[in-house]
Parts: C-alpha cells; structure tokens; sequence
C-alpha cells in the first residue's frame, strides 16, 4: 500500500470537516493589530481567543524593546546551538531573573514550549523511570510520554484519590525497576481554565516517593501574589521540582524555560537534545523577554487589570445561566452540550451577526457531545468589552433553548 494512500481517505477526526471549516473556523485569519477588536473576513471583531493576558503584545514599552533589539542584533545573532556558540551574557542573565522570579534556584531557556516540554521529559526518564500523569495534560506532555520506554499510569483529571492509587502502582513497579517517580500535572489546564490540584499532590510527598513536574503555561504571570504562577497561588511553589512555563501566552512571544535545582537544571542543559542540536535563541526574543519580565514584577496593575476583566465576564456569563465550569484561572470557557454541526453554526451566528470571536472547542480535544467556547480575557479588554459579550450570549441562549443551532444548513452540512 502507498504510504499516502491512507491519508487521502483519512484525514483524521479534525481533518474530515476541513473542507467545510478551513479559512474560518479552523486557521481563520485575524488581521490588523493585536487588541481587542480585529478584523475577521474584513469586519471587525471582539476578539476573545488570545493569549495577551497582560496585554503586552502591543505595549509600548514591548513594541520599543524589540524594535530595538532588532535594529541592535537583527534576527540571525546569536548563531549555533548555545553549546557550541549560541551562548551570551544575555541569555544567560534572563535564565537568571526567570529563576529568582519563579523561586527556583536555577532556569534554562527553551526556544519554544511545545519542543522543550517534550524534551525536558524525554530527558529526565529511562526505561526504568514510572510516570503518573493527569488524563488531561496537554498534547505536548502526551506526546512526550508516547516516546517513554518505561512504564506510565494515568488518573482522572485532577481526582487526587485516584492520583494516589496510581502512585502505589508506580511507587511498587519503580522498586522493582529500580527507577524513580515523576508526576507530572499542569498548574492550569488551558481548555477547562481550572488550576491542577498541587497542593493536594504535593502532600502526598509525605507517603511516597517522588518528583513533580509542573507545566505552567497559563499560570506563570496571571496567578500568584508576585504573578509567580499556580505554585504561588496555592502556597506550594517550594514543592514544585520542575516547573516549567512558555513565553507565548502572558509574555506574548516565543520562548519557555524550565526552572528547578541548579544540578537537575546542569543536567537538562547536557541532555536536552532539542536544545544541543538547535540554534539558539535569537536575541531579539532573549530582549524582549527582558523586558517583559521586567513589566511583570514593576507593573501589578497588569495582572489587576485582567482580573477585573476576568471577574466580570465570568460572573456577567453566570449570571445569564451559562456554565463555566470549574475555572479559577483567567481561562474562560463556556461549556455546552451539542454536536461539531452545532458547534459551527453557533460559532458563526457569534461572528457574523453578534461580531464576538472566541474559539470554539470540539471533539477530540474535549470530549464527543460537549462544545467549549473558550473566550480569553486580557487586560486590555475593557468593561464595555464584556457588556457587549454578555449581551451577545444572552442573545443566543434563546436560540440555544429553541434548537435553532441544531436545525440549521450549516449544522446539516457538517452530517449531524
């Protein structure tokens, strides 16, 4: 059989609707600058699916900063891999501050989030090694475990009772083995918003044996007193043994870091072989992340402000009866039952007729028979931003309850 063959027949559970939902449900095109309102399909939109949690995408401060970083160092320098002759004061003083910011004694600068989260894993286990991991750990953390040799066991999102269970399994098999325990969990679930169960999981260091690993990619910045993320908001930064967090989300750039002890950070910096045999960070990201870190511990008000923001739009859409689940992160979704078709048409009757942009969320990444629309408050979203949403959602809560998603071309057209 040729190997392509298969992929003109299958395109996989995501794939099969491309046809219908490419160029604007799937890679829809968002123009002009990054803030609240952009354009989609040449009309403008309230825009509630990015990652700017503390609006530092078009700060000023930022724009200036990189600006001149690029005009200092253009975008080649530093060239090589840091080990053979990417390495520079620079890089070397953000890993610095990233660690005294995060409460770690040592950090190593990724290039990217998905990449070096994987390779951080890869790294730190052999075939001897057990794993016990939350069942909805991003894609990044599954992938890495698809290529452990050893042993890995899964509990239900955040059950901390079953997480106990399936560390008297790993803790009996690594005797065995004779390897070690890593549990690995996320400070904030990016889909659901709800903050992984550290404090709970860290308790458990008194009855077994084992170090945890944190990925903090929605936390780092928006939780925590300092903005040191869901390890400082529940009192448990010290128990955290690897922590972990991207710049792409609150820093808005590229680039992530893993902070812990200076040994383990030693090691990782001699075995990630994604960043042995990759180019080092250019310089202009090495700058401006800088000066991001910089704005996050000088200007609170950033985090305060997104607060407001988040507070107002949870309770404005609580209060017209929408679930958001179980969040307690900035992270906002709004979960519904229905089918992909459902989900499409909804999505478009937001865009077209209410101008509100949020992601919408379906099977395989959650659950079949359950939409999420995930809507992503920023500080620079403002009060008349939410009103206007609320409005909207309270407007198609009618259509919700007649089933008009559900007898529509589109929905039809998707085969429900």
């Amino acid at each position: 059989m040729d190997l392509f063959a298969k992929l003109e027949t299958n395109l996989g559970p995501l794939g099969k609707h491309s046809e219908l939902a490419e160029g604007y449900f799937a890679f829809p095109k968002l123009e002009g600058e990054i803030a609240p309102k952009m354009k989609f399909k040449g009309k403008e939109v309230l825009t509630w699916s990015l990652n700017n949690y503390l609006g530092l995408a078009n700060h000023p401060e930022i724009r200036k900063a990189d600006a001149e970083a690029a005009a200092k160092w253009g975008a080649a320098y530093p060239m090589g891999a840091r080990m053979m002759s990417g390495q520079t004061d620079l890089h070397e003083q953000l890993e610095r501050e990233l660690a005294e910011f995060v409460g770690k004694e040592s950090s190593y600068l990724l290039n990217y989030g998905y990449q070096g989260i994987m390779s951080v894993i890869d790294s730190l286990l052999d075939r001897k090694d057990v794993v016990v991991y939350d069942s909805e750990c991003h894609a990044c953390i599954i992938d890495a475990l698809r290529m452990h040799m050893g042993k890995r066991y899964v509990f239900p999102h955040n059950d901390i009772e079953s997480c106990e269970k399936q560390l008297q399994r790993a803790t009996k098999l690594a005797e065995e083995t004779g390897g070690g325990v890593l549990v690995i969990t996320e400070g904030v679930f990016g889909m659901t918003g709800d903050q992984g169960k550290l404090a709970e999981i860290t308790k458990l260091k008194a009855k077994y044996s084992f170090r945890l690993l944190v990925d903090d990619a929605h936390g780092f910045g928006t939780l925590g007193k300092t903005g040191a993320g869901a390890g400082e908001e529940q009192g448990v930064q010290d128990e955290i043994d690897l922590y972990f967090s991207t710049f792409a989300k609150s820093m808005a750039s590229i680039g992530a870091f893993v902070a812990g002890n200076t040994q383990v950070i030693r090691y990782l910096k001699y075995n990630m072989r994604s960043q042995i045999f990759a180019k080092s960070l250019p310089m202009i990201f090495v700058e401006g992340a800088l000066k991001r870190l910089e704005l996050l511990r000088t200007r609170p008000e950033l985090k305060d402000n997104l607060w407001k923001i988040v507070n107002a739009l949870r309770n404005g859409l609580k209060e017209k009866g929408f679930s958001t689940g179980n969040s307690n992160s900035p992270v906002t979704p709004v979960v519904l039952n229905g089918t992909v078709g459902e989900a499409a048409t909804l999505s478009k009757d937001l865009r077209e007729n209410y101008n509100i942009f949020c992601s919408v969320v379906i099977y395989p990444v959650v659950p079949k028979g359950m939409i999420i629309l995930r809507l992503i408050p920023t500080a620079v979203h403002t009060l008349e931003d939410v009103k206007e949403t609320i409005s909207a959602f309270e407007a198609i809560k009618e259509k919700l309850l007649s089933g008009y998603y559900k007898t529509t071309e589109l929905a039809i057209s998707f085969g429900e």
